[in-house]
């Protein structure tokens, strides 16, 4: 009799979080309410656990949820279980998989998006902005360049923790932690032949950044990170933080990254709209040194990339981001060049 209480307490108790992830789905409003309310709470009790050890908590989680679904079965057969109850059983952990996903972090996606948090309209393209934007913007890459310099990992995120303590809180970042610090993947061969740079763990709110990354790609994988952390769900939003707080920085170096990690999409923004002689002349506005490092960094992941593999990860991924409010899917990395010029210039204030 007891164990079938706590069996419809647990039921209960797993009905009431999925209606909450539903709600905060379809209600407006109700996704922001998580992310400004509840998200920095769960955020700092998770990752404060996750800080206690140096390996990465989410992999080791999901590792222990798919070997559960993989040996419950036939430790159940092995007590003679049927298999409906086997199959109510399993649908069971996957449920609450699912619920942790979101209430852990996954109702960020559901939040208000980057145009109204930030009180601004999409802007349409106009080519003299774009044009004078993309002009100021290769004058300040070449004004930045430097070559690698001597700042640690340490001081890196300490300095880009600091930036985002100070962005206007109508934006609605949650406010980073000291002991909130990257984790390395326990498979990170595998990130690299998909060719993942970093990535969010939604379940003990942990960033990940790939340690095969090339110095000049640190500081804005750390940033592009840092702001899923802080509640970030869009992925050209985050491109979008990580432009703007590296080049903030009081660091040459790191001003330089951010506007390095900025210029492929800039570069394939300019291919795109511009003609062939306008682009030809602005690309070569680019300084050869930066051009050079562009190249190198191509080839030194390219070395590393599976085809087969890598393209597994964009379809399932694409489509997971298309099921998460994000109707571009892949293609949102590309969009921070709108939210960019969609700002007016006084708008950290």
């Amino acid at each position: 009799m007891k164990y079938k209480r706590v069996k419809y307490i647990r039921w209960a108790v797993l009905l009431l979080l999925l209606a909450g992830v539903g709600m905060c789905a379809k209600m407006p409003g109700a996704g922001e309410w998580y992310a400004r309310e509840v998200y920095p709470y769960v955020s700092v009790m998770l990752s404060g656990v996750a800080s206690v050890v140096p390996f990465s908590l989410c992999e080791v989680t999901v590792l222990g949820f798919v070997l559960s679904l993989i040996a419950l079965p036939f430790w159940m057969r092995k007590h003679q279980a049927p298999w409906g109850k086997i199959c109510v059983r399993e649908v069971e952990i996957l449920l609450w998989v699912y619920v942790w996903f979101y209430w852990a972090w996954g109702m960020n996606y559901f939040r208000d998006d980057f145009f109204t948090r930030s009180e601004t309209e999409r802007v349409a393209y106009e080519e003299v902005r774009f044009r004078q934007f993309i002009g100021q913007f290769v004058d300040s890459l070449n004004a930045a360049y430097i070559q690698d310099a001597s700042l640690s990992e340490k001081e890196i995120q300490s300095g880009i923790k600091a930036i985002y303590r100070q962005v206007p809180e109508r934006f609605g970042l949650t406010l980073p932690k000291d002991f909130q610090h990257p984790k390395r993947s326990l498979v990170n061969g595998l990130y690299s032949k998909v060719g993942v740079l970093g990535y969010m763990g939604p379940f003990f709110d942990e960033s990940h950044v790939n340690h095969e990354l090339l110095p000049v790609q640190y500081p804005f994988t750390y940033a592009h990170e840092l702001s899923h952390l802080l509640g970030v769900s869009n992925e050209a939003e985050a491109n979008f933080w990580a432009y703007q707080v590296c080049v903030r920085s009081e660091n040459k170096f790191v001003r330089y990254c951010g506007y390095f990690g900025l210029l492929p999409y800039i570069y394939r923004d300019a291919y795109r709209m511009l003609d062939k002689a306008d682009f030809k002349e602005w690309a070569n506005r680019i300084r050869p040194d930066i051009l050079r490092e562009l190249r190198e960094k191509e080839v030194y992941w390219n070395e590393r990339y599976s085809p087969l593999m890598g393209a597994v990860q964009d379809a399932l991924y694409d489509w997971y981001l298309k099921g998460n409010h994000i109707p571009s899917g892949k293609k949102n990395y590309g969009e921070v060049v709108g939210m960019i010029l969609s700002l007016p210039e006084n708008w950290w204030q």
